[in-house]
């Protein structure tokens, strides 16, 4: 779709509120001539604190026009949040205007679309009015929105109870027994990389030493260890011992109370690496076969049957950890409405107190996409969607967590559901940005949340493993910046 701005340069809102309600289009900053088929004009006038914004919308015979007006006041980080607000809720309601018909989330295009309901009740509004607020100011359908009032209201329970030198902990095993169809992120196949592990194991030890070392320095309490990947159990039961208990004497863990280990893939764990995973007090294990039907993990490429899964839950099972959780994913290639249904009502009947359900996000450099496989409509996932909120709701669960993510199936979301007492914590803070997020590993994300604010600042690790360990100096100048942050608190 071609661009014109007028009195403005608002690029990234307008291109975000583009991917969002033009699934496929991209955009193009060339001069609009007549004859083509997708464009709009979006023009901002500004008169001392008073904004309009114009959008006019073309798309394929359809038009759109619309015209929003909007106060501006506060500093100037606040009236650019306003600025882009205007502009994002004008591009929307003239795709409105057109005729098209409204998205779950609205005009939301970030991955945290609770977080203005959070703001809302921090603010001393009531759940009624945070709900109103969104569906208002965002155009969120009222069933989403109430969604976002209760994982909101979880994320301002949290937030309540951190401290200005809270932060987690986040270690990162980029690697994978094989890597599936939907997977895009940069994780190395153990069968083709193994003589990359053990280096890896290493650098990333004296990392997490050394960043045990300078939060001990900064009076930082860890108030949550998640060890995520790729699949962390890829590693060997005595690797693992190594991370974690690098991490248990790196780190004052007093107020640490949750170690969550993602043992993910069923074809990676053992008795052995269970042992050790209990032994350091992990508290949650995640087991995530994204479906239980044979033929749907074939065509993602998962080297495991339903069957297995079901002996590793009894497994798992055995050595009575507090939290364990189930993944699932809405939209796999060849998977039905059916399908999805008996998946979940399998991972019900294991009774694990956690379980998170995904919508398929259709990620560049995906096998789904390279290769072109068929995947479900997006009607059949909102019945998949459906189906599982009023099946885990009528056993007990109710959502504490969710996000978004780019190119999502129907433009859903994904959510974290828990019976009472089950919350992962990490969750909530890295999802609602609540705290700090100190990363380890290759392809780490570094959050430096100022608390009660929405200022981050971000640093990242290396990418790829084997550039991770011969370069150890980028993460340790992650970790001067870290110490920086809270020198300047």
């Amino acid at each position: 779709m071609k661009l014109e701005f007028h009195g403005h340069d608002e690029r990234y809102v307008v291109e975000q509120s583009l991917m969002n309600l033009f699934p496929g289009e991209l955009p193009v900053y060339e001069p609009i001539a007549p004859g083509d088929g997708a464009w709009a004009k979006v023009t901002c006038d500004e008169a001392g604190d008073y904004l309009v914004v114009t959008t006019d919308l073309f798309f394929h015979g359809q038009s759109g026009v619309y015209t929003y007006g909007a106060p501006l006041s506060g500093t100037d980080f606040d009236r650019e949040g306003q600025r882009r607000h205007a502009v994002g809720a004008c591009f929307y309601l003239a795709r409105r205007e057109m005729g098209l018909p409204d998205l779950p989330w609205g005009m939301l295009t970030g991955v945290r679309p609770d977080k203005p309901v959070t703001w809302a009740l921090e603010q001393g509004k009531t759940p009624r009015e945070a709900q109103a607020f969104l569906e208002n100011e965002y155009f969120v359908t009222p069933e989403r929105a109430a969604l976002a009032v209760e994982t909101g209201a979880v994320a301002a329970q949290a937030a309540a109870g951190l401290g200005e030198r809270d932060i987690a902990v986040y270690v990162g095993i980029p690697f994978c027994p094989t890597r599936c169809a939907y997977c895009s992120f940069v994780s190395q196949s153990v069968e083709k990389s193994f003589s990359l592990v053990p280096p890896y194991v290493d650098a990333l030890v004296d990392e997490i030493r050394a960043g045990g070392a300078m939060a001990r320095e900064q009076d930082l309490r860890v108030r949550a260890f998640y060890m995520g990947g790729g699949t962390p159990t890829t590693l060997t039961a005595e690797q693992m011992d190594r991370v974690l208990t690098a991490f248990e004497t790196a780190f004052d863990t007093r107020w640490c109370s949750e170690i969550t280990v993602e043992a993910g893939r069923p074809d990676t764990i053992t008795a052995e690496k269970l042992e050790v995973l209990k032994r350091h007090g992990v508290t949650r294990v995640s087991v995530n076969p994204q479906t239980m039907e044979d033929h749907v993990l074939r065509a993602i490429g998962r080297r495991h049957s339903a069957a297995e899964i079901e002996d590793t839950m009894a497994l798992v099972a055995k050595y009575g950890f507090p939290h364990v959780n189930m993944d699932l994913i809405a939209g796999l290639p060849e998977d039905t409405e059916a399908g999805f249904r008996r998946s979940l009502e399998r991972c019900l009947d294991f009774g694990t107190d956690n379980i998170t359900v995904h919508t398929l996000a259709l990620k560049k450099g995906s096998r789904i996409l390279t290769e072109g496989l068929a995947v479900p409509e997006a009607e059949a996932v909102a019945a998949m969607l459906d189906f599982a909120e009023g099946a885990l709701r009528g056993a007990g669960y109710g959502p504490y967590y969710l996000y978004r993510q780019k190119y999502m199936s129907g433009s859903f979301e994904n959510i974290g559901w828990t019976r009472p007492g089950g919350v992962c914590w990490y969750n909530v803070y890295i999802m609602s940005e609540l705290c700090s997020i100190l990363s380890f590993g290759a392809g780490g994300s570094t959050k430096m949340v100022v608390p009660g604010t929405n200022r981050i600042q971000r640093v990242f690790n290396l990418k790829y493993p084997k550039e991770y360990t011969e370069r150890p100096e980028k993460a340790l100048a992650n970790l001067e910046a870290f110490a920086a942050f809270y020198d300047q608190l």
